[in-house]
């Protein structure tokens, strides 16, 4: 049996990202594992024909290639330091502007004001797109460019699967037009068996989170990979249990329930628990000292919930000497849905200095920020996981959770867990760990004596087990 895995998306991530977050880093990891525990002779890889009616067969060193290449900024040049935005809001060319259109708007009468906003956000995204893909050409050059299907080694799949292999679909493929479409053509063309990866139904079940664009692609994209599946995986047991409830409610077919796996903890070179690695570390970024803050790591982005920090750390300024509360570093770029927090942080000069956005960081200076905090926070609403939930414990560091969807999954004992939608208890929960250092002591005790980091190898075994179970290919 052969395993065969859809990279398209990797690929497709490449042309408009400098460095691999998220997804693309999770199932590269997976991917690398595979390889390693049956060899680049059972585990190979697709990518999709120029035409879109078939899928080919490209290297393991081809996709090794193009995922060192997303991160040649952190290889091949000296690393940018980390972006620390200022209390005016200013950070680069794009804040800069927002900052300046900010300002103008304010004098105008709102029949005015907010056309005008409007437009410049329209424009905004527009300059944003088009930096972020000249970033992104110039740090990659010529890897990401699809090679011509004749070339030398490049085989059509209908040639050269065989019916019982197996294809993985463990990426973010909802961004590729017809998707689902593709996928069972060519099932139908070869016999293979298809394997389907969940990482969460944030789309389907929450829209409000998401552009609306995404909500209808990724909602097309489930609906039909859900029926043409021949088994579905999912990276935890609260996103399996969601999937499969939606399935029910849109009476899509499941050929046998969704099973989750383990999800490693940590990433290679970012966190030294899952194998024993010594990752790099950076310096502190924008006069931050050990111990002086708390750490929220994350996309700003309406679901992670910043908005909450934002007031559990403006009551916490509010009902404490200035002194006593930690700075707040909230270590992600920027994402959607979030304008108005961002102007309410800039507007209130940042809460006197003690909240602090972090932009675009490479490993070292995660490692860094996660070495010196205090302890960390995430109190989002929805989570398809809770990877900086893991990543915290493997840190050693204490996580003051959310206690929603898989959050409580991925920290298990270690965290001390609150409802992100009840204001006062997360409040009282960060404020417990302000006022008893102790406290956080003995809970770092613990973890460093209890907590076990899952391995991406464990992960990949897993999905072995599943996919060459005798059982698995008699389902009808």
């Amino acid at each position: 049996m052969t395993i065969w895995i859809d990279v398209e998306d990797l690929y497709e991530y490449a042309k408009d990202n400098a460095r691999p977050r998220g997804i693309p880093r999770l199932s590269f990891e997976l991917y690398a594992e595979l390889v390693a525990a049956r060899g680049e002779a059972a585990v190979r890889f697709l990518r999709h024909s120029k035409s879109g009616d078939t899928l080919y067969a490209v290297t393991w060193a081809d996709v090794c290639a193009l995922y060192q290449g997303m991160g040649a900024d952190q290889v091949s040049r000296p690393s940018r330091p980390a972006t620390v935005v200022s209390a005016d809001g200013a950070a680069g060319g794009e804040n800069a502007l927002r900052s300046v259109a900010q300002r103008v708007a304010e004098r105008l009468p709102s029949q005015v004001r907010n056309p005008l906003v409007q437009s410049a956000k329209h424009f905004l995204e527009g300059f944003r797109l088009s930096a972020k893909a000249l970033r992104a050409a110039a740090s990659r050059g010529p890897v990401s460019a699809r090679p011509s299907e004749a070339a030398d080694g490049l085989r059509d799949v209908r040639a050269v699967a065989k019916p019982g292999d197996v294809l993985l679909v463990f990426g973010a493929h909802w961004v590729l037009p017809a998707y689902g479409e593709r996928i069972a053509a060519v099932k139908a063309a070869t016999g293979l068996r298809v394997a389907l990866l969940i990482y969460d139904v944030i789309p389907a079940l929450h829209p409000e989170w998401c552009g609306r664009f995404m909500v209808k692609l990724f909602t097309e994209w489930l609906s039909r990979m859900l029926p043409i599946a021949d088994m579905t995986f999912a990276i935890s047991q609260a996103t399996a249990a969601d999937a499969e409830a939606w399935a029910r409610r849109m009476k899509l077919p499941l050929a046998g329930s969704v099973m989750p796996i383990p999800i490693g903890t940590g990433f290679s070179g970012a966190v030294s628990a899952p194998a024993g690695r010594t990752p790099a570390i950076g310096a502190l970024p924008g006069g931050l000292s050990p111990g002086g803050y708390a750490l929220f790591v994350s996309t700003i982005e309406a679901r992670k919930n910043h908005l909450a920090a934002f007031r559990a750390w403006r009551r916490l300024l509010n009902e404490n000497p200035v002194e006593k509360v930690p700075d707040l570093v909230f270590a992600g770029r920027v994402g959607w849905l979030v304008d108005d927090l961002m102007i309410q942080i800039a507007n209130a000069d940042h809460l006197g200095g003690k909240i602090k956005v972090i932009g675009e960081l490479d490993d070292a200076t995660l490692a860094a920020l996660y070495r010196g905090c205090r302890f960390t926070i995430f109190p989002s609403l929805y989570e398809g996981w809770g990877l900086p939930v893991t990543e915290s414990l493997g840190y050693g560091k204490v996580c003051l959770a959310s206690n929603r969807a898989s959050v409580p999954e991925a920290g298990g004992d270690f965290c001390a867990y609150y409802d992100p939608d009840d204001m006062n208890e997360t409040v009282a929960v960060f404020q417990r760990a302000i006022d008893h250092p102790e406290w956080i002591a003995g809970m770092e005790a613990r973890i460093a004596a209890e907590f076990k980091p899952i391995s991406w190898s464990a992960t990949a075994e897993a999905v072995l087990r599943r996919i060459e179970s005798q059982s698995v290919f008699n389902l009808a």
